[in-house]
């Protein structure tokens, strides 16, 4: 028998492994079971070279529960150990120096097990005992013993014990607060996360069955493990149901998939995996745990940032490398050139993917393209690469249903969509509901309007922008269609600065009040068979808002009230009759009162004029800013008194109201007690 301290520089170091991991202690589960595989699979390996004869029956792990002893064993068959390597290899722990290890890591959950070897020491987490039983695969080696309680005193005995088959027993006396480690639906469920693919088969418990009108025990042991996963045999090997059944039992009751990809690289890194593509419905859903990351088939974490490309995290599946740096607990990643590489790959053989679905079968592309939009959306705007790949096959669809690659989409359009300038505009709806009468005069005039609806695409429009030279993308509704593609100069509206000063007074006048919205009112002569008035949106500052509202740095312009524009035509019929009878009833109101402004306003100018060459003349100078001042007040005083009377007779007026009405009924901008109103006056105009 043998007694002493284990070789650790600091007699703290357990009460350091009970605290400072003890919000991941669950691991410890992982790394014990690990363990064992590992020692199985070395015993195969000195098999293969014949430096082991013996058999290779019973090559499996178990997990035992022994509630009456309150103990928690992890027992395997594999390549054990006998008193020199457990002094080797448990008894001796290697650290650079104890101090600047506690310093390093006290503030750090997880950075202890793993990267100092100290998977082992993880049971002590959970347990106030810990003791080793194992027996060596060489020949004449004796079992041996070895318990610690959580100091750094060990004992370590071969005298006395009874161990006839090789390998390992490590058996844990369960702490108190540890207590859920003794329930085998808790070890159950930890062996189904972690250990669910291990390449050696893991018992636990038994297999259960309905037996009257219970649950209960069988005979036959229970496997939580398959030990030959999906993603290590070859794709050739595999069917579309084989796929599709893997992908269920990771994601259970989920749709089936769109597609999936299946990694396998070997240089000059090591990678395979399963990923699959779910429908999402036009919904980013950005969740970290839909992928998760294996080392050796052993479960490492769902966290993946890092190991793939942000937009990838809209995948699920699986994730298996060894080359992917993990720090101590084997549960968070170090972002390293390694990774970087992993990351840039995956993305690529994603990218061809696509690449390939879309040219070995278009019609079948163009129909997932609705539910896969997203993904690649989110793709081309988060990594540059993909991006690059991916222009060659995102797709367009227009309003009528109609798909486009952005080559195709430009050659579409290029004649006929090209304004005065030489930019090639692109013209879209969001909401073919609320824009169809401004998509449906576009249409009417020859162009063709894209449909975009996506929640991405408020940031995709201007991605696109970045990468088309001269192209500019606009919303319908963003102007009136004669102006939406400005090919000659503005033809002038026929109106006297006069009648646009009253005019513009009169119709905004009429403008029902809505909710942080503001309006302008312009005047442009159109065909006479145009409708007599259009409301359309500011294009910059409606796409900042939109973009805002995914967007919390950009709240400044999501704070910004809605910014309109009424533009009236004046060679509409209607439009015309409502400027005549105006013109004709406010000339006698309107116009003295414009003649006294003016000739206050030319006074304001030449007493201005006087200022600037009086700069020396102190006492001049008041005399002609208390002149200019007082003339300012009348102008201000006679332009309420014109707005007033211009108002008192808008409000006479349900000709102009309805124009206003009718354009702000086709924007969707009509609801409430104003559209009750229009309703009524229509019925009365009838």
């Amino acid at each position: 028998m043998a007694t002493g301290k284990i070789g650790v520089t600091t007699e703290n170091i357990f009460p350091v492994i009970k605290k400072f991991l003890y919000s991941d202690h669950e691991i410890f589960l992982r790394e014990l079971v690990s363990n064992a595989v590992d020692a199985t699979q070395k015993l195969r390996t000195l098999a293969s070279f014949g430096e082991y004869k013996g058999d290779l029956d019973d090559m499996r792990v178990s997990v035992t529960i022994d509630t009456d002893k309150g103990t928690l064993t992890v027992s395997d068959h594999g390549i054990g150990m006998d008193a020199g390597d457990i002094d080797k290899y448990i008894n001796q722990i290697a650290f650079s120096g104890a101090e600047e290890f506690l310093a390093k890591y006290k503030d750090s959950a997880n950075s202890i097990i793993g990267h100092f070897g100290l998977g082992f020491y993880s049971a002590f987490m959970v347990s106030k005992k810990v003791e080793i039983l194992s027996r060596s695969y060489k020949d004449g080696a004796k079992p041996v013993r070895w318990t610690c309680d959580g100091s750094p005193e060990f004992v370590m005995t071969d005298e006395g014990v009874e161990k006839e088959s090789r390998g390992t027993d490590i058996i844990l006396y369960i702490d108190d607060d540890s207590k859920e480690f003794l329930d085998q639906s808790r070890i159950d469920t930890l062996l189904k996360k972690y250990c669910r693919f291990l390449p050696v088969p893991v018992v636990s418990g038994k297999e259960k069955e309905w037996k009257d009108g219970k649950m209960v025990d069988t005979d036959k042991d229970n496997v939580v493990n398959a030990t030959e996963p999906l993603w290590t045999r070859k794709p050739s090997d595999l069917t579309d149901a084989d796929y599709l059944r893997f992908y269920h039992e990771l994601m259970p009751g989920a749709d089936d998939p769109m597609f999936w990809i299946h990694l396998n690289v070997d240089f000059p890194f090591t990678l395979t995996g399963i990923l699959y593509f779910p429908k999402i419905h036009n919904n980013l859903d950005v969740r970290k745990d839909r992928i998760q990351l294996y080392c050796n088939q052993v479960y490492v974490t769902d966290q993946v940032e890092g190991v793939v490309p942000e937009f990838m995290t809209l995948m699920q599946g699986v994730i298996d490398s060894p080359d992917i740096p993990l720090n101590v607990s084997r549960s968070y990643l170090q972002a390293d050139s390694a990774v970087k590489k992993i990351s840039g790959y995956i993305s690529k053989k994603v990218a061809e993917k696509l690449a390939s679905m879309f040219k070995d079968d278009r019609k079948a592309f163009e129909l997932k393209w609705d539910d896969i939009k997203i993904f690649i959306e989110y793709g081309m705007l988060t990594d540059t690469k993909f991006c690059d790949a991916a222009l060659k096959f995102v797709l367009f669809k227009d309003t009528q249903g109609d798909y486009f690659t952005l080559e195709e989409y430009k050659k579409l359009v290029e004649a006929g969509q090209t304004d005065k300038d030489g930019n090639i505009i692109y013209l879209y709806a969001t909401d073919m509901q609320a824009q169809y009468s401004y998509a449906e005069a576009a249409r009417a005039k020859g162009y063709n309007v894209l449909l975009m609806d996506g929640q991405l695409d408020p940031h995709f429009i201007s991605l696109l922008e970045q990468k088309q030279d001269k192209t500019r993308l606009v919303r319908v509704d963003a102007d009136i269609v004669d102006r939406l593609i400005v090919k000659t100069d503005k033809k002038d509206a026929g109106l006297t600065p006069l009648q646009v000063d009253v005019m513009s007074t009169l119709f905004r006048s009429q403008i029902p009040a809505l909710d942080k919205a503001e309006f302008v009112v312009e005047f442009e002569s159109l065909s006479p068979t145009d409708v007599p008035a259009t409301v359309t949106q500011n294009e910059f500052m409606r796409r900042m808002k939109d973009m805002s509202a995914m967007q919390p740095g950009m709240n400044f312009y999501g704070q910004l009230p809605d910014s309109y524009s009424l533009v009236v035509n004046t060679a509409q019929p209607a439009v015309q009759t409502a400027i005549q009878e105006a013109t004709d009833a406010l000339k006698e109101k309107v116009e003295p009162v414009r003649a006294e402004i003016d000739t206050l306003n030319a006074s304001i100018a030449d007493a201005r004029k006087h200022m600037e060459e009086k700069k020396d003349d102190a006492a001049e100078q008041e005399r002609l800013k208390a002149e200019v001042a007082d003339a300012e007040k009348k102008v201000g005083e006679l332009r309420d008194k014109q707005e007033k009377i211009e108002i008192e007779y808008a409000s006479g007026q349900p000709r102009l109201r309805q124009i206003i009405d009718l354009a702000l009924l086709a924007s969707g901008l009509l609801k409430g007690e104003a559209l009750d109103a229009f309703i009524k006056r229509s019925a009365s105009l009838l």
